[in-house]
């Protein structure tokens, strides 16, 4: 898995530095492997402006600009607030892409609404454009994060 996500991180700078833009990262559940991944990439500070790591509830509300309400109404593991990651992280940095991950690893933590394996994964532009897709991921914690890390950065160009 590892040199897939290297191979992705790859194909992500070269589709960024051909457009000429930059992206950030706003992970929760990833806990910074999205750009951990990234930064393996020789050159990649040509494309990688920044990745915020907001565990927890207070993180995502001071550094991103989570709304209160929202972790309040749909929770931290919600594609309300994956997008409002999204959108803080772009807020927040010089970046003309972001990718935000928040879910639930396990082993423990799920619930019958949100088991094990949730994950919401958020794309946003500044140009406007955000999509965010509800997993259900599979397996033990390392590979529910792995399969999240490699879906969000596929998902930048697809």
């Amino acid at each position: 898995m590892e040199k897939q996500l290297l191979a992705l991180a790859e194909q992500l700078g070269q589709f960024l530095h051909a457009e000429g833009k930059k992206i950030t990262t706003a992970e929760s559940c990833t806990g910074g492997w999205i750009a951990e991944v990234i930064t393996e990439v020789p050159g990649s500070s040509a494309w990688f402006d920044s990745g915020f790591v907001t565990y927890s509830n207070a993180a995502k509300m001071r550094m991103l600009g989570v709304k209160p309400e929202t972790l309040a109404r749909y929770g931290a593991v919600s594609a309300e607030t994956a997008g409002e990651m999204a959108a803080g992280a772009l807020t927040h940095s010089d970046a003309d892409y972001a990718i935000a991950v928040t879910g639930i690893a396990g082993p423990d933590g799920g619930t019958p609404e949100k088991p094990v394996g949730t994950v919401f994964i958020a794309w946003q532009s500044k140009k406007g454009r955000s999509r965010v897709v509800k997993l259900q991921l599979t397996g033990n914690r390392r590979q529910i994060r792995a399969n999240a890390v490699k879906i969000a950065i596929e998902g930048v160009w697809s």
